[in-house]
């Protein structure tokens, strides 16, 4: 009897944590502002990123957004050929699976969030050289999400991982030879209210 009586009151304590989870589904899109460290003369690539997420409210203060996005990073490169100087758009585009923390201030609307993000690449244009097929990455950024679920955010995206494999030890380079992805993004997401 005791082993049922405690089965029952863990079982109860989980349905009514169950019930203050709200999961809502929602869309998210906006603009890539991407570059690579450590390279000279190069710029940054404007491009787009686009995809789905799954917010998970646990309170007002805190939620968890696992997300699926297609990323377009890379940058714009100039290089020296018959004496003048050509730019040329190098394409770095990405699967990228994360998910973010997300607080928001006093349970309203400003919210700070971070978290990880695994890229996986779907494919680049680069001719000479072969880049990585993936890279790990941390997100940081500030937010603001209104009462019908739409929210407006700023992140700065920074790669772990140099495009080439090199570790910052081996072959005679070091960490700040290294080249990694940097995307600033600034993109709206919608999340569909769920019962």
């Amino acid at each position: 009897m005791r082993n049922f009586v405690v089965l029952a009151f863990v079982l109860l304590i989980g349905i009514q944590a169950e019930a203050q989870v709200k999961v809502s589904p929602g869309l998210r899109g906006g603009l890539n502002i991407s570059t690579l460290s450590n390279i000279d003369d190069n710029s940054s690539k404007t491009d787009f990123y686009v995809g789905g997420l799954v917010n998970i409210k646990f309170n007002r203060f805190f939620s968890v957004q696992p997300e699926l996005n297609y990323s377009r990073q890379g940058d714009e490169g100039r290089y020296f050929e018959n004496g003048r100087y050509y730019s040329e758009k190098y394409e770095l585009n990405y699967i990228t699976l994360g998910a973010v923390a997300k607080f928001n201030f006093n349970g309203g609307g400003f919210h700070l969030l971070a978290g990880p993000s695994l890229d996986l690449k779907v494919s680049d244009n680069y001719i000479n050289t072969k880049p990585e097929d993936y890279d790990l990455s941390f997100v940081g950024g500030v937010g603001y999400t209104l009462p019908n679920g739409l929210t407006f955010e700023a992140r700065f995206k920074q790669g772990l991982i140099d495009i080439y494999g090199y570790d910052g030890i081996d072959d005679g380079y070091y960490y700040d030879q290294v080249i990694l992805n940097q995307v600033f993004q600034l993109g709206i997401s919608y999340t569909f209210k769920t019962k």
